[in-house]
């Protein structure tokens, strides 16, 4: 009995240590919408110093935790969860966003961030979560129409650079670019050699959000680059917990559309109708040229990333990805390999911090000239091959007597893309290395200095051999081509701020206040055809090194930011600039701007449940724009003349000089914009959205235009004349149409509307731009006072009583009699009345369903291909038979000169595009909880709805459609992994 109760007693002594017992516990951390892991979570067991975070996997682990326990997850942005510890060896946690996310959304605003909801500036932000999904090989697709007032238009080509506007742009001649910051560089915006564009160095996977400052207030602190306003890309920093993220996507493409032309056996009919004492001269094949050219395409994409801390001090990442697109082009293709690594450790409790920042980037481009034209015109009825043909067994029109090709006819293009080797590399490093320090002995005021590097080496080679007709050729006898050129382009940075932040009651008050220094370099180096045998040496000849006059900025900035009981909010910066390209008494510009911003909810809904937020703005500013081409044309310089102008004196050569043109009074180009907005949230911000009118006004325009006779050594000089005003209003709303555990679906829409009117020119004269639509003096768009830049300039088309267009027949617009150049007018222009966009996000517990649509309404297009190539007349080239466009059917027209300038080939193009459509399912915890697995497929370029009778709608060259590089759809198919 004794042993009994000894037992007993022993079981009773150690029931509060099994009640105490410590146990270890695990799990991850979830977005309740999505699915995907959140990182940075806060995992804190209440009533004790015990706490840590979730790595990127959005995992955790605890210790020393005791039944009973409850422990709290917290993260900015979303409601906290609470779950009590009864002895749980892993515990699920999903989040799901708070209705107030927008008040602690950071944004950054240029040499320091805010919260959106302290934000007193036209900014916009689109993080990860928001990115375009699909073939983003070039970051600024991942914020196609995602953003009021952004326009993103892409080529079809293969890492192809984008037209990037921001509220329409700024300037008339000068870059209607954004300037773009790379965590603190801001870059040139222009391509180097071997490269395919400015952004195809940067690897979309390593960026974590993209702000966007549209308005003057927001984008001053930039000052003399900001006209265009301001793009800031953030990349990803490294992570205290070691993490490994895979992610893999492959794409097949085809081509979606062609320009119709007529098939083999309607074009033989054609020229039996027209022609027919040319019908010996069609052949006997049936030839899709626009198929011959194009390809099935592939495009892989895989990307590695490892987030940890390395010696338990530095936060680190490091991530290398490898880009592989074909384009639709035969032997065009893209291959891009980069490293990314990202250093982030701060030390003496946090008041001393590094960033590093180091990208490199290897680019190899195979690139393949622009044959849509000649694959437009070739012979349908000819083959591709010919086995007796001397040019490389391709079918070319020669004559076989000689082998000469015969002048002034098509090249087969075909054999233009196989026989020419054009191979470009461009190997670039970027990076940056910042230090914030915040005082010891003075905690409200922070140094930080950041030193950023930008260097671009590239090389391109063009080979074509004696084979190939579309080389070089001297008395129609093909020499080849044999080109080599390379160039460096080089960027460096200089930021030095101090950043004063200081509480007073209830008055918030942040001060920055610094100096920049910004130097870009650049030569090249060219070798020119070498097989020419005209090719010209010498001084002035090839081989030609260039070394390009350096470009110089400086800058001193200034910003206060005042928040008074978090209701009103007063912005105000400045930003004196010089610029290298500028005489020394015009060198410097100023560039103040002023932001108000209250929040008016307690004031006027404080017990409103239909309205949750509400904030009025109000801004103004000026920018300036500096970025032209011409980089010292303030001084006096001189040309040398080639070697087809010199002198001889005797037997010795001597080569002349001549006075270059001079622009000593060139000076800023100054835009000033005023803009009113309002942000407001709905029903417990379930709804949000902004609002905001703009008015820009650019004055001392940078313009390539014309001089008095005898005043300077051109016809025309770079000279700041005229100015023009763009206005405008921008919606963006944000709908979470449903929000539960399981289901949750988003919708985000954003409107714009602008006008741009030229309201000055010099001598109040007209300047014709475009390009020749067939042949000298053939341009078809004007800068006029009072009208859109670029607006058409045309002849109005007569029809007879049955609404056919008369050939040749233009209203008599002043009414002189006499039909010419004095009856040309203003019809339409290539800006859209409005754009359009809207992203759909919808989950359903591991589910997701994605899809973007964008659309433009009102925009023009001329449709050169028809008004240069519908005619009958072009059915011969003069020296062989040639295809046309099918819509000669529609006007029956037959001679090119007489109708190439009619504005019957000013078409609607308005559109609507699916961009991409996505499909996945996520295994949270696969490998048996170890990592999470998202396995999607979806299709990039699903569906495009114009009436436009051209390829595509969309274009860039100011609204002129001289043929594009076609868009291409793809099926995608992709896994995203993380341990």
């Amino acid at each position: 009995m004794k042993t009994i109760y000894k037992k007993l007693l022993f079981l009773l002594l150690l029931l509060p240590f099994s009640v105490l017992a410590q146990n270890t516990v695990e799990g991850v951390v979830l977005d309740a919408k999505t699915s995907q892991p959140l990182a940075g979570v806060n995992v804190v067991v209440q009533s004790t110093n015990q706490g840590t975070s979730t790595d990127l996997d959005g995992k955790f682990k605890l210790s020393k935790i005791k039944n009973g326990d409850a422990i709290t997850f917290t993260f900015i942005g979303y409601k906290s969860e609470t779950v009590q510890y009864s002895g749980q060896n892993s515990i699920t946690v999903s989040l799901t966003e708070e209705a107030n996310q927008l008040q602690e959304v950071v944004v950054q605003v240029g040499y320091g961030a805010v919260k959106k909801k302290d934000a007193t500036g036209s900014v916009a932000l689109i993080t990860t979560k928001d990115f375009n999904k699909g073939t983003n090989v070039t970051a600024e697709n991942l914020l196609n129409g995602r953003v009021a007032g952004v326009t993103v238009n892409t080529s079809g080509a293969p890492g192809s650079g984008s037209e990037i506007r921001i509220r329409g742009g700024s300037s008339l001649f000068a870059s209607n670019s954004p300037l773009i910051v790379i965590d603190g560089l801001p870059i040139d915006n222009t391509t180097n050699t071997g490269s395919t564009s400015v952004l195809a160095s940067i690897n979309p996977s390593t960026i974590e959000s993209i702000s966007i400052l549209k308005d003057a207030s927001a984008t001053a602190i930039y000052g003399s680059r900001a006209s265009n306003g301001v793009i800031l890309i953030t990349t990803k920093k490294g992570g205290k917990k070691l993490s490994v993220d895979y992610n893999f996507q492959y794409g097949t493409g085809r081509l979606m559309n062609k320009v119709d032309v007529f098939g083999a056996d309607e074009f033989r009919e054609i020229i039996a109708q027209q022609r027919p004492g040319d019908v010996s001269d069609l052949g006997t094949a049936n030839t899709d040229w626009q198929e011959e050219i194009y390809r099935r395409t592939d495009f892989v994409d895989n990307n590695l990333s490892v987030r940890g801390n390395l010696f338990k001090a530095i936060p680190a990442r490091l991530t290398i990805g490898n880009t592989y697109q074909e384009g639709l082009r035969l032997t065009n293709k893209f291959n891009r390999n980069t490293i990314s690594l990202a250093l982030n450790p701060s030390f003496f409790n946090d008041h001393l911090r590094f960033k590093v920042n180091a990208n490199y980037a290897n680019e190899n481009n195979r690139f393949a000239d622009g044959v849509e034209g000649s694959a437009i015109r070739f012979d349908p009825t000819q083959p591709v091959y010919d086995d007796s043909s001397p040019y490389g067994g391709f079918f070319e029109y020669y004559n076989p007597s000689n082998n000469q090709l015969t002048p002034q006819t098509v090249r087969n293009p075909v054999s233009q893309l196989l026989q020419t080797y054009d191979k470009g590399e461009n190997n670039r490093f970027y990076g940056n290395f910042e230090l914030d320090y915040k005082l010891h002995f003075f905690p409200a005021l922070r140094g930080v200095v950041n030193l950023a590097f930008d260097e671009a080496n590239g090389e391109r080679t063009r080979l074509a051999g004696l084979q190939a007709a579309s080389s070089g050729s001297n008395n129609n006898i093909p020499y080849g081509t044999n080109e080599y050129s390379e160039s460096t382009r080089r960027n460096k940075l200089l930021d030095a701020y101090f950043v004063y932040n200081k509480k007073f009651n209830n008055l918030v008050f942040d001060l920055t206040g610094g100096y920049s220094y910004q130097k870009f370099e650049s030569s090249r180096f060219e070798t020119g055809n070498v097989n020419d045998p005209n090719l010209p040496t010498g001084p002035t000849g090839f081989p030609r090194f260039t070394p390009d006059t350096d470009v110089v900025l400086v800058g001193f900035f200034g910003r206060s930011n005042l928040n008074y009981n978090d209701k009103y909010l007063l912005t105000l910066s400045y930003r004196r600039d010089g610029s290298s390209r500028f005489s020394k008494d015009n060198r410097f510009g100023n560039f103040p701007s002023v932001a108000f911003a209250w929040k008016m909810k307690n004031d006027f809904f404080k017990d409103s449940k239909l309205i949750s937020d509400f904030k009025l703005r109000l801004g103004w500013g000026i920018t300036g724009q500096q970025d032209i081409p011409a980089a010292n044309d303030y001084l006096q310089k001189y040309n040398i003349g080639s070697g087809s102008s010199q002198y001889f004196f005797g037997p010795a050569v001597t080569p002349i000089a001549i006075s270059a043109k001079l622009s000593p009074d060139l000076k800023w180009e100054e835009t000033t914009t005023y803009n009113l907005g309002l942000d407001y949230g709905l029903v417990d911000n379930r709804v949000t959205g902004t609002i905001d009118v703009f008015y820009k006004e650019s004055k001392d325009l940078l313009v390539e235009a014309a001089v008095a006779d005898g005043s300077n050594f051109s016809n025309t000089a770079w000279q700041n004349v005229g100015s023009f005003t763009t206005k405008g209003i921008e919606l963006g709303l944000n709908f979470d149409v449903i929000k539960s555990n399981n289901l949750n679906w988003n919708l985000n829409l954003n409107a714009t509307k602008f006008e741009r009117r030229i309201s000055e020119l010099i001598y109040d004269a007209d300047i014709r731009v475009g390009d020749n639509l067939a042949g000298t003096g053939t341009q078809g768009q004007v800068f006029r006072d009072g009208y859109t830049p670029y607006s058409y300039l045309l002849y109005k088309q007569l029809y007879d009583t049955a609404g056919n267009p008369i050939e040749g027949a233009y209203a008599d617009l002043n009414g002189d009699g006499i039909i010419n150049a004095d009856d040309k007018y203003i019809y339409k222009n290539p800006d859209p009345d409005a754009t359009f966009g809207l992203a759909s996000t919808m989950n359903y517990k591991n589910l997701d369903f994605s899809f973007n649509l964008r659309a433009s309404v009102g925009n023009r297009v001329f449709n050169s291909v028809a008004a240069r190539g519908a005619q009958y007349d072009q059915l011969t080239t003069g020296g062989a038979l040639g295809n046309i466009p099918t819509s000669v059917l529609d006007t029956n027209f037959t001679t090119t000169s007489d109708v190439v300038l009619s504005d019957i080939y000013v078409e609607n193009a308005s559109y609507l595009k699916m961009d991409n459509i996505t499909l996945g399912y996520t295994f949270p915890k696969w490998l048996e909880g170890k990592a999470s697995l998202r396995l999607f497929t979806g299709c990039q370029n699903v569906f495009v709805i114009t009436e436009y009778s051209g390829l595509d709608p969309e274009i860039t060259n100011n609204g002129v459609d001289n043929t594009i590089y076609p868009r291409q759809r793809s099926f995608l198919f992709g896994a995203n992994v993380k341990f």
